[in-house]
C-alpha cells in the first residue's frame, strides 16, 4: 500500500492555519437550518443513508438520521440490528459492507459507521473513496496510521465528515475553548484527564476453547481485517471487544476522544514529542486494568509546553480479577479543589491548570465547566463568573434541537444538504488529528517504553519496534481504499 502524502506541518505539527480552520468555524456557518441543492437534488429531497454497524450505538445513530431515507442496513449480526431493520423495512440488509457498496453504491449518499474499532477505517475509507459522506463513531480508527489516512482521504474527496464525540455539539464545550484561548486562566502547563473506564472485562488471557457461532452472526465478517480466531461466547461480541488489542483501543481510545476533546482544541495540541505509559500489567492481548500515560507537548504557536496526564481503571476487584475498582486517579493534591467542591473526585473529569487559575469539567463531554481563578476560594460555575462574562463568543453554536447526540447528527445532515463540510465541528480535519494523538498512548502501552515521537513522519525515533502498532497488518481481503 502506498503511503499517503502527509499534510504540511509546522515544527510542532499543528499550524496556526490548521487551528483557525478547525477550532473556530466561520461565523457564516452558524445556521443549522435550511436545505440547499445537493448533487442535483430538489430542494426538499432527502439523503440516502446506509448504516454500517446498526446495533447498540449504531442503532441510535440511525435513529437520529431517520428523517432522511435509510436505504441499507449492514451488520455482521442479524439479531443485533433487528430493531433497525424493523423500523426501516424498505432498507436492504447486508452482513458485508463491501458487498453493500458493490450492489447499491450509486444509491447511497452517506453512511454511519458504528462497528468495533478495528473496522472503522476500512469502512470509512471505502465510503469516502466512493464520494460518500461519513459519520463515524469514536475513535475514528484503531491505529495512528489509519487516522492520518482518514484525514487525508476526507480532504482529498471533499466529503462531509463527523466523528461521534457528541460533546462537540455542546455550548459548554465551545465556551470553554473560547475562554481558554482568550487567556482566562493564563498559560496552561498541566492537563489532567481521568476516566472510569474500562467498564468491560480486561487484562484477560486468550481463551483456550471455542463455542459454536450463533445463528445470524457472520463471524468471518465480524473479524474483518484482524487475524482470525475462534468464536467464544460473551468474550468478544457484542461489547467486550473493547478490551482486546486486536479489536479495541482500551479505555484511552474509548473515552479520551470525549474527555480530552475540549482541552485538545483549546490548547492547540499538535504532535507530542514524548509519550510514556505505565500500567498495572499488560499481557499483550488485552489492555491492562489501569494505566497512566504522560504526553509532552512542546511550544506551539506561542503557547508554553504542556504535559497531558491520563489516568484510567484501578485495582482489581476482589470478586472479579478482570474488572477494576476505579481508584486510578490524579494525585490528591492535584484534585483537592475538585474534592472540596463536590465532596469527592468524580469517576471521570478534566482539569486544566494555568498560571492564573484552573478550569474543571466534571463529565466526559465537556458540557459544563467550573472556574477557580487565583485568589478564588473555590471552584464556581463558569456561567456568571466575573472573569468569564466579558469574554466574547467567537465560535458559532449548534442551533439544532435535541440532546447533544441528536444535535451532532443534525449538524452533519445539514452540512451535507448545504454542501458545507466546515459546519461540522467534529469533522475529520480535526478529530482524526485528535484520534491520532490519543492512540499514541496505546502504542506506548504496547511497546512498554518511553517513545520519542516524530509526529510528521509517524515514527518513534528510539523505538523502531513500535512500527507494527502504528500501522497494523490487515488480513487478506481487507485494505484501506
Amino acid at each position: 500500500m502506498q503511503k499517503p502524502a502527509l499534510p504540511p506541518v509546522s515544527r510542532t505539527g499543528f499550524t496556526r492555519r490548521d487551528f483557525l480552520r478547525t477550532t473556530a468555524l466561520t461565523l457564516g456557518a452558524a445556521a443549522i437550518s435550511g436545505p440547499a441543492l445537493v448533487r442535483g437534488q430538489n430542494l426538499n429531497s432527502k439523503i440516502n443513508i446506509a448504516g454500517i454497524g446498526c446495533g447498540g450505538k449504531g442503532d441510535s445513530d440511525l435513529r437520529h438520521c431517520e428523517s432522511e431515507n435509510i436505504v441499507a442496513i449492514c451488520d455482521t449480526d442479524r439479531g443485533q440490528c433487528k430493531g433497525a431493520r424493523e423500523r426501516n423495512p424498505n432498507a436492504k440488509y447486508y452482513p458485508d459492507f463491501r458487498k453493500m457498496f458493490d450492489d447499491m453504491g450509486k444509491g447511497i449518499d452517506a453512511v454511519t459507521v458504528a462497528t468495533p474499532d478495528h473496522t472503522h477505517a476500512v469502512a470509512a475509507t471505502l465510503a469516502m473513496s466512493m464520494g460518500k459522506h461519513v459519520y463515524c463513531q469514536k475513535p475514528l480508527t484503531q491505529t495512528v496510521y489509519e487516522a492520518r489516512y482518514l484525514r487525508d482521504q476526507a480532504k482529498k474527496m471533499k466529503v462531509v465528515t463527523q466523528m461521534g464525540n457528541q460533546g462537540s455539539a455542546e455550548d459548554g464545550l465551545r465556551r470553554a475553548v473560547e475562554c481558554i484561548q482568550a487567556g482566562l486562566i493564563g498559560p496552561v502547563r498541566q492537563l489532567y484527564v481521568w476516566s472510569n473506564r474500562p467498564v468491560w472485562p480486561t487484562n484477560m488471557p486468550m481463551p483456550t476453547s471455542s463455542d459454536p457461532v450463533p445463528e445470524g452472526l457472520d463471524w468471518d465478517q465480524w473479524i474483518g481485517p484482524a487475524a482470525m480466531r475462534p468464536y467464544k461466547k460473551d468474550v468478544y461480541s457484542t461489547f467486550n471487544w473493547r478490551g482486546w488489542t486486536d479489536f479495541g483501543t482500551g479505555a484511552l481510545g474509548d473515552m479520551a476522544c470525549h474527555t480530552a476533546n475540549m482541552p485538545f482544541r483549546a490548547l492547540k495540541l499538535g504532535y507530542p514529542t514524548l509519550i510514556e505509559a505505565e500500567s498495572s500489567g499488560f499481557n499483550g492481548v488485552s489492555y491492562p486494568l489501569a494505566s497512566k500515560i504522560r504526553f509532552e507537548f512542546p511550544e506551539r504557536e506561542g503557547l508554553v509546553p504542556v504535559t497531558f496526564n491520563w489516568f484510567d481503571g484501578g485495582k482489581p476487584k476482589a470478586n472479579d480479577p478482570y474488572r477494576h475498582d476505579g481508584s486510578n486517579k490524579p494525585p490528591k493534591e492535584v484534585t483537592a479543589d475538585v474534592e472540596a467542591m463536590r465532596g469527592e473526585v468524580p469517576g471521570s473529569g478534566c482539569l486544566l491548570i494555568g498560571d492564573k487559575g484552573k478550569i474543571f469539567s466534571p463529565d466526559d463531554y465537556g458540557s459544563q465547566f467550573f472556574v477557580k481563578m487565583t485568589g478564588d476560594k473555590e471552584f464556581t460555575p463558569a456561567k456568571g463568573h466575573e472573569a468569564v462574562t466579558p469574554i466574547p463568543q467567537t465560535i458559532p453554536r449548534n442551533a439544532a434541537q435535541g440532546d447533544s447526540d441528536k444535535r451532532q447528527h443534525l449538524e452533519w445532515l445539514t452540512a451535507i444538504k448545504e454542501n458545507k463540510p466546515e459546519l461540522c465541528y467534529a469533522r475529520f480535519d480535526i478529530t482524526a488529528y485528535l484520534t491520532e494523538i490519543i492512540l499514541l498512548g496505546c502504542v506506548a502501552l504496547r511497546v512498554g517504553k518511553k517513545l520519542e515521537w516524530d509526529g510528521p513522519n509517524m515514527v518513534a525515533k528510539n523505538a523502531p519496534e513500535s512500527a507494527k502498532f502504528v500501522k497494523r497488518t490487515m488480513r487478506d481481503g481487507w485494505k484501506l481504499s
